[in-house]
């Protein structure tokens, strides 16, 4: 997939790999390796990030 298609950026993706605690395998395995439910979370973390960035615009 393209750079247009990525929702979220490496950086971002790295920190909550981080923040959630499997970057470890990300480093190991890559993106490839983690589980769903690590991915899962990933998605649910990265939506309550934007959700409270809206909140903060207001």
């Amino acid at each position: 997939m393209g750079r247009r298609g990525r929702a979220m950026s490496d950086a971002f993706k790295v920190e909550l790999a981080k923040d959630l605690g499997f970057y470890d395998t990300v480093q190991r395995e890559g993106w490839g390796g983690i589980k769903a439910k690590d991915a899962g979370n990933m998605v649910k973390r990265a939506i309550e990030i934007a959700e409270q960035a809206l909140r903060d615009q207001r």
